[in-house]
């Protein structure tokens, strides 16, 4: 994959650790699928899965929202993978959960050989997930519902466990000596989101105080954080749940005079630019192109050598890694790319 490793979860945390290990081992499984080496004999191989796998149609199906940088950079690492595979991929979208559904059910009419989705709001989607096993078509998820995507029937899942994820958070905040977060949340329902903020306050020693914000307006988001800012000035740090709304939280902290710091999960390239910069204080990078990549290069494997990541039995992490003002050179040259 296109990247280099960002840094770790806090020294001292089993979590860390663990979800150490387990992203270095995505790390190597993706370096082993790219069929990047240049024997003669590995170039064989990839022609005879591409023959093998030809005519593979497969459909990305999220709930991210319209020119959302974000889902672009699933939709690049997916792209790639299908590239590679010679996969012919349709990718569509619809943050509305019914919406979404609708677009499983539309992908199983036209008898797609694979359907890669999230599962934000797992319960909306589970008839549509039904749908498309009784059908007879393959499904994995990414992204969003980690702890749904087993009972759901699907093959394999490729994500960040986003609990894990807000612990690590909340262990960074104490190692910043942080006393009160606020921890915004932009979609009520998405578990993924939920999730987050819920790991926060599990391991947070300080006060963490969730606050609710219509993500589909940017500047509503950056007015009610502000508020809550000028409401409570022990508030000394907002962690906002992505990079777009991180930005507007920075807005939020100038306008209310406020000395809180901003952190987030996710980044994109101008949130590279604010880690650099010190506006914000760190980001999780849950690797977005390679969740795309992944969850489409499965079934590249799946058809060609009946493999399972995971053995279909575990998920597959891309997260969390911390990006800082230490490490975060590392990571801008592949942002600038489009790739994280």
């Amino acid at each position: 994959m296109n990247t280099t490793p960002s840094g770790p979860v806090p020294a001292g945390s089993a979590r860390g650790t663990a979800v150490a290990a387990a992203v270095a081992a995505v790390c190597l499984l993706a370096s082993g699928c790219s069929g990047s080496g240049g024997s003669d004999a590995g170039s064989d191989a990839d022609a005879a899965g591409k023959a093998s796998a030809g005519g593979i149609k497969v459909a990305l199906i999220t709930h991210g929202a319209p020119d959302d940088a974000f889902w672009e950079l699933v939709k690049k690492g997916a792209q790639a993978a299908a590239a590679k595979d010679g996969i012919d991929l349709t990718y569509e979208s619809n943050p509305d959960s019914k919406g979404q559904a609708d677009l499983v059910r539309d992908a199983v009419a036209d008898r797609v050989d694979g359907i890669a989705l999230t599962l934000a709001k797992p319960e909306a989607m589970r008839s549509a997930v039904a749908a498309a096993r009784a059908a007879g078509i393959p499904v994995v998820g990414l992204n969003s519902g980690i702890d749904a995507w087993k009972s759901g029937g699907l093959l394999q899942y490729f994500g960040q466990n986003e609990s894990v994820a807000g612990q690590a958070v909340g262990d960074k905040l104490d190692a910043l000596r942080a006393k009160h977060a606020l921890c915004v949340i932009h979609e009520r329902g998405n578990v993924a989101v939920e999730a987050r903020c819920a790991g926060v306050k599990k391991t947070f020693a300080g006060r963490t105080e969730m606050h609710y914000v219509d993500g589909t307006d940017m500047d509503a988001v950056t007015d009610s954080v502000a508020a809550a800012l000028r409401q409570d000035r022990t508030i000394d740090e907002v962690v906002m749940n992505g990079a777009e709304f991180a930005l507007a939280a920075v807005k939020s902290v100038k306008e209310a005079g406020s000395k809180a710091e901003v952190a987030t999960f996710d980044l994109n390239k101008d949130l590279v630019k604010a880690v650099q910069s010190g506006d914000v204080q760190f980001a999780v990078d849950q690797q977005p192109y390679l969740q795309g990549y992944l969850a489409v290069d499965a079934f590249w494997l799946y058809r060609t050598n009946g493999n399972f990541s995971g053995g279909g039995e575990e998920p597959v992490l891309t997260g969390p890694a911390f990006v800082t003002k230490q490490n975060v050179a590392a990571v801008s040259k592949f942002a600038t790319n489009g790739t994280r």
